[in-house]
């Protein structure tokens, strides 16, 4: 979500990881854009324009780059899709929205990217994407308008080798809850030269990495926060369950395969290469991790599973897992009729073509060349179901009666705060000291409520 230098103060607040879109007003082409039962317009059926997708998740660019020659030869409009690296979605988004050759799709995470964004996002309610959803739900509302679709709904975990698990003596019913899981890794640590391999990969804290925890894991002192307020944002967090998740980190750093004082130096690559080459039970990743993790030369369906991050915190024999979405498809409205047009109907193709649905969920062989799908969870009417087993376990798990944690993490205030309680985090992993510690509770209470103080003027 950054977009250009003019959006100032705003635009910096809402760097949340992914970006965040606002929702537009501007109409362009009426044809595509038909009420939610009319028809969409067929794809490429006379449109003259472009599509520019500016992809946030690097995991799906090889998908997404062939699904988009496949959408131009089957209808001669071009499509171009860049993907950003891990951790610059943000500044790339900003830059090149200040171009000519701007994106005409692109990608927020909820509401506090929204705020940034929403002078550039076209009003999708009139949109046959829109008419595809399957709740509303998964739309993202400024006001009255529909700024931005989510097209992916993902969860997020302790992803668990269950073959090492049972070679330490345990299976993943012995582990529901913060103690259990405490037990298990520290007993592992305890014998780890027997068994030759660690409880939890390396807790990367480079930008390929640091995300899962300066944003995932923080989500879920937040969310336990949020539960207790009953409200689902905040200009100015307590920090109620920082306590847990001072627990959790250093459980994660000081059971892992690597000392706490190397994180800095450790990438999101070496973390899932010793998980897949069984160096270690645990890893803390999401669904979207399904592909490199389970695969030729890596491991199998039935080496893999994956359980809810437990802090200590809440009912912890009825949690579910991490589970929401803070990826939304926007249009920009400030690009050509033409190209809104041409856009729109690529959506719409996307979630309605055979062919595209197939790349969308599905697992190994299920792109056209007959490389991996995506392997997503989508919310909309055409979808199958995806070949994700983490994605089957989410919807098992709350059909059990768990309940799923919400995603919070979009209403934190800005990437930058988001970048300070990294480093505090690395910090503090480094030398474990209550000192370095209360630095995080700064970086993660003052720094918020500051950050929100400046954005609300």
């Amino acid at each position: 979500m950054k977009k250009i230098l003019a959006l100032g103060l705003t635009a910096a607040l809402s760097l949340s990881l992914l970006a965040g879109c606002g929702g537009g007003t501007g109409t362009p082409a009426e044809t595509g854009s038909a009420g939610t039962d009319a028809p969409a317009a067929e794809t490429g059926s006379g449109t003259s324009g472009s599509v520019y997708y500016l992809n946030f998740k690097p995991e799906q660019d090889a998908q997404w780059q062939e699904l988009a020659e496949i959408y131009t030869e089957e209808t001669g409009v071009p499509v171009k899709v860049v993907t950003a690296a891990s951790g610059t979605y943000e500044t790339m988004l900003t830059s090149e929205m200040a171009k000519d050759d701007a994106p005409t799709m692109f990608q927020v995470n909820g509401p506090v990217g929204l705020n940034s964004w929403k002078d550039y996002c076209y009003d999708l309610s009139g949109s046959a994407l829109y008419g595809e959803l399957t709740s509303d739900d998964y739309a993202l509302k400024n006001g009255d308008e529909v700024a931005g679709i989510a097209y992916v709904i993902e969860s997020y975990g302790i992803i668990v080798n269950q073959t090492l698990l049972q070679q330490a003596g345990y299976t993943v019913e012995d582990i529901q809850s913060f103690d259990d899981l405490k037990a298990v890794a520290e007993d592992i640590t305890a014998r780890k030269d027997e068994l030759g391999f660690s409880a939890f990969t390396s807790a990367g804290m480079d930008s390929s990495s640091d995300w899962r925890f300066k944003t995932h894991l923080a989500n879920l002192p937040i969310y336990f926060e949020y539960q207790d307020k009953g409200i689902t944002s905040t200009d100015a967090i307590e920090g109620t369950y920082l306590d847990n998740y001072r627990n959790i980190w250093d459980l994660y750093i000081n059971n892992a395969t690597c000392d706490p004082a190397e994180l800095t130096a450790k990438t999101a690559n070496d973390a899932v290469n010793e998980f897949t080459s069984g160096q270690a039970v645990f890893y803390q990743n999401g669904s979207w991790e399904y592909g490199n993790v389970v695969g030729e030369g890596k491991l199998s369906d039935a080496d893999v599973t994956m359980i809810p991050i437990y802090i200590g915190v809440g009912d912890e024999a009825n949690q579910g897992l991490c589970t929401g979405s803070e990826n939304y498809w926007c249009v920009n409205k400030n690009a050509s009729a033409e190209d809104i047009q041409a856009t729109l109907d690529f959506m719409y193709w996307c979630v309605t073509d055979e062919t595209a649905l197939q790349a969308m969920t599905g697992g190994e062989g299920a792109m056209p060349s007959g490389g991996a799908g995506m392997a997503f969870a989508i919310p909309f009417k055409a979808a199958p179901e995806s070949s994700n087993p983490f994605v089957a376990l989410d919807a098992q798990m709350t059909a059990d009666g768990k309940t799923p944690v919400s995603w919070n993490f979009t209403t934190m205030p800005s990437e930058e705060w988001k970048n300070v309680l990294g480093s505090a985090l690395a910090v503090y992993a480094a030398d474990q000291t209550d000192a370095n510690w209360d630095a995080v509770v700064s970086a993660f209470v003052d720094n918020w409520a500051a950050e929100y103080a400046l954005a609300n003027g």
